[in-house]
């Protein structure tokens, strides 16, 4: 058990790029978009048995017949430009009760990814994720970008619409990346491979609530294309983009003035630091918070 491949197409120095749910699935969304955009070509998986639980149980005539996992997959697609590959995973494994990949399972999975990627002669990876920033959600996302190499650092300065985490005010030049996301940028450095994450900013104040944010998903994408010398087909996420601003944008109009004069605030935060002076504080950033998680606790839930 472990990696099963049901085809070894003839890739030419690939790269890599993978995405897993997270924070407003940003990098799921940004990368199964690109792999839909070039018809990617499913080729292989990572068998789940020993990193998750079954989803359901399928039973007929009070009989078992089956058991669904959280699927693991692997595409490829040659192009004119590069050749690539794609991960995509619909969930992280995690041990102790965390939302996101730690332990040994992650580590696993961390290096049959990477497994699958130098079996191909793939040297370069590419991660994708959200940031959490001080943005108001009427703003476009910009893309942080961590690069697991100093050698790396020049290049992705150059990338469109994007700042280094470790550039941005208030850091002290570090940052945090959790999950698969973080994990496999330093597995990759240990195996001598390349690697980057870029994430796309989400308001401070939608992160902990079950929105998938696409406009944020559209700069990754973005970013991916121009790196990969492709041409993004932007249509169908910039209508789920603007699907999901009119569900925020609704919400958004319930809050009190209060929470919303402290929220319009952040439509003067430049990208480059966390916050101007005297625009927004971090008591202020709690209040908000807490206002709007007692807010969304008082929303009825919704069918389905």
């Amino acid at each position: 058990m472990g990696i099963k491949l049901f085809k070894e197409p003839k890739l030419e120095n690939p790269v890599m790029i993978a995405g897993w749910p997270g924070i407003g699935n940003i990098g799921l969304v940004a990368v199964d978009h690109l792999r839909t955009m070039v018809s990617a070509e499913e080729f292989g998986e990572i068998e789940p048995w020993e990193f998750f639980y079954p989803r359901k149980v399928f039973i007929r005539n009070g009989e078992l017949l089956g058991l669904e996992f959280p699927i693991n997959k692997f595409y490829f697609k040659q192009t004119g430009n590069r050749d690539l590959i794609f991960f995509i995973g619909e969930e992280q494994p995690a041990e102790g009760g965390s939302a996101y990949a730690e332990g040994a399972k992650a580590y696993r999975m961390a290096n049959m990814v990477l497994d699958v990627a130098t079996q191909f002669g793939c040297r370069r990876v590419y991660t994708s994720g959200a940031a959490v920033a001080p943005i108001h959600h009427t703003m476009k996302s910009r893309v942080w970008a961590v690069p697991n190499s100093e050698d790396l650092v020049s290049e992705v300065r150059s990338y469109q619409n994007t700042v280094l985490m470790s550039d941005i005010e208030g850091r002290g030049g570090q940052g945090h990346i959790t999950g698969l996301n973080g994990l496999l940028l330093g597995v990759a450095k240990r195996r001598g491979l390349e690697a980057v994450c870029v994430m796309g900013e989400i308001p401070v104040y939608l992160h902990g609530f079950p929105f998938v944010y696409p406009k944020a998903s559209k700069s990754v994408l973005e970013v991916l294309c121009s790196v990969l010398g492709l041409e993004p087909e932007l249509q169908s996420i910039d209508e789920f983009a603007r699907q999901q601003e009119r569900e925020i944008e609704n919400l958004y109009q319930k809050l009190p003035e209060e929470i919303k004069g402290q929220l319009e605030k952040l439509k003067h935060v430049t990208y480059t630091r966390q916050a101007e002076p005297g625009i927004i504080t971090e008591e202020d950033k709690k209040k908000i918070l807490e206002d709007i998680d007692k807010m969304f606790k008082k929303q009825p839930p919704k069918e389905g």
